[in-house]
């Protein structure tokens, strides 16, 4: 038998409040595909961390080649052939793409050789990405291809993959999948990790299962179903979800004809954006990242105030030139793509985020007369932490010591419990398990059949064809006409993120007139 590419034995972390990794072994083969399965906060992202030298173990031994190595840093890791492609990314903001890029390559090699290297792996995987581009200006899932293509120029030996089709189109999964496969055939191993088990038993043909930091099973995913991998990483299946129909309401959210030039060179200019959002519905927003859904976001937010006058209406009201917290207090909720840094403060415990958006005295007695009630407050997070399950060492936890799903389920959290009347969304179940998902999901539905008006913006087909009303598709800055749910398929949509609606919209109204014609003569 050929020599392991990376064995883990008995590797232990341990943190203040809980203890991430106990004593943890796994074995990947040179040119295995191998999957670590859990659900948030269940050790995962800590042990591969471990592995590319960003963690220290507390115990424990890393085997690479057979040689049991000590990485103390990323760089070490890199040295040894092993790239990572992080869940929560790894770039500076206030740089370009391919002066990300080049940070974590060889010196040897000049800005404009990086430049044109970038060029060719977007080119031949399919991951459309401008080099020159500040990465501020990028949208979370042209981010996660820069986080890609970073590390595959490093022709790695062990590619780790956390979380890498989070923001990925079903086509571009397919392309990368393509990648993946021909890289796994030429002798690269690669570590997965998703909470899409239907990905896990496509690509891998191995899997560890952690519990509580701890290994609780290994298996082959292909001869699995979604069910079986279910119970072994929750302990159970998923519950399923209850869509019953309704007829919504009055119209809460109406946006009018919004034309929006671009901020800046590398953004998407808004064209002539209408729909609405009535009580009592949910409206699903599909497309490619970086088709002007951020753009779209700001405006409705209320980070964007040049919208003009009447093109955005909150029931009767136009708050086009409303900032954001005046939208908040006519119950506008909203849960922006970006966990940390626009959704949760790093350095700020749970208890301290939620005055980010609920500071009002309605929803907090404690604040009237300008003062702040900690105790109050941190009961309140303990509330929002068990309602939403949230694994975490209580309030005073800091935001960035959560696991992603598990800040993801907290940030949901912090704004459904604030009652909204119209509660807007961006990948509300990005990174987060198969129970959490679902638990988000449901608490969506809840909120619609409760009479409240939500729109989702997710790249996650499945789940807006699970919980949505009806769909409409992004794409150049372009907004499609709505179609029901019921009345769209996977293949429709996948079609009009390319921008082909309008022959098919064109094509429907001939019939229709036909249709007129026919019933006149």
């Amino acid at each position: 038998m050929s020599t392991p590419r990376l064995q883990l034995c008995g590797i232990t972390k341990r943190y203040p409040s809980v203890v991430a990794n106990s004593d943890v072994s796994l074995s990947v083969m040179p040119g295995e595909t191998h999957a670590v399965l859990g659900e948030n906060g269940a050790g995962k992202s800590t042990l591969m961390k471990i592995i590319y030298g960003s963690v220290k173990p507390d115990v424990g031994t890393v085997l690479f080649n057979g040689q049991p190595v000590q990485i103390r840093n990323p760089q070490e890791a890199r040295a040894l052939g092993i790239s990572m492609v992080f869940q929560h990314f790894s770039l500076f903001d206030t740089i370009t793409v391919a002066e990300n890029v080049w940070l974590g390559l060889s010196k040897s090699l000049s800005l404009a050789e990086v430049t044109r290297n970038i060029e060719t792996k977007a080119a031949e995987y399919g991951l459309d990405i401008d080099p020159a581009r500040p990465v501020h200006t990028l949208s979370v899932g042209e981010m996660q291809r820069v986080e890609i293509i970073r590390a595959l120029l490093t022709n790695p030996q062990l590619l780790i993959l956390d979380e890498p089709t989070s923001v990925l189109t079903p086509q571009a999964v397919e392309k990368l999948f393509v990648v993946l496969k021909k890289l796994a055939s030429e002798g690269c191993s690669i570590l997965y990790i998703s909470h899409k088990l239907h990905e896990i038993r496509e690509l891998c043909n191995a899997c560890t299962v952690l519990r509580g930091g701890k290994v609780t099973g290994v298996c082959n995913p292909a001869n699995e179903s979604n069910a079986s991998l279910s119970r072994m990483m929750i302990g159970a299946e998923p519950p399923q979800l209850t869509h019953r129909a309704q007829d919504p309401g009055v119209s809460v959210l109406r946006v009018s004809n919004l034309i929006l030039p671009r901020e800046d060179q590398f953004g998407v200019d808004l064209e002539a954006i209408s729909f609405e959002v009535r009580a009592g519905e949910v409206v699903g927003i599909a497309g490619v990242s970086g088709n002007g859904q951020k753009e779209l976001m700001c405006a409705l937010s209320g980070e964007d105030v040049r919208a003009a006058a009447g093109s955005i209406r909150i029931g009767r009201v136009d708050v086009s030139a409303m900032n954001s917290g005046q939208r908040r207090r006519m119950g506008l909720y909203f849960v922006p793509e970006e966990r940390l840094g626009r959704g949760a403060v790093p350095t700020l415990s749970l208890a301290q985020n939620l005055l980010l958006t609920r500071e009002e005295a309605i929803a907090y007695p404690q604040f009237i007369g300008g003062w702040i009630s900690v105790r109050q407050l941190e009961a309140k997070a303990a509330e929002i932490i068990t309602r939403f399950k949230v694994k975490a060492g209580g309030p005073h936890s800091l935001a960035r010591s959560l696991s992603g799903g598990n800040l993801q389920k907290f940030i949901v959290g912090r704004e459904i419990d604030a009652n909204p009347k119209l509660f807007i969304v961006s990948q509300p179940t990005w990174g987060v398990d198969v129970g959490a998902a679902a638990q988000i999901r449901g608490a969506i539905l809840a909120l619609r059949d409760a009479g409240c008006a939500v729109l989702v913006v997710s790249e996650e087909l499945d789940e807006l064809f699970e919980v949505s009303d009806r769909l409409h598709v992004m794409a150049r800055g372009y907004l499609s006409p709505s179609v029901p749910v019921a009345d769209a398929t996977v293949e429709k949509i996948g079609e009009w993120m390319s921008g082909l609606w309008d022959r098919e919209v064109q094509a429907h109204l001939a019939d229709m007139e036909v249709q007129v014609q026919h019933v006149q003569a």
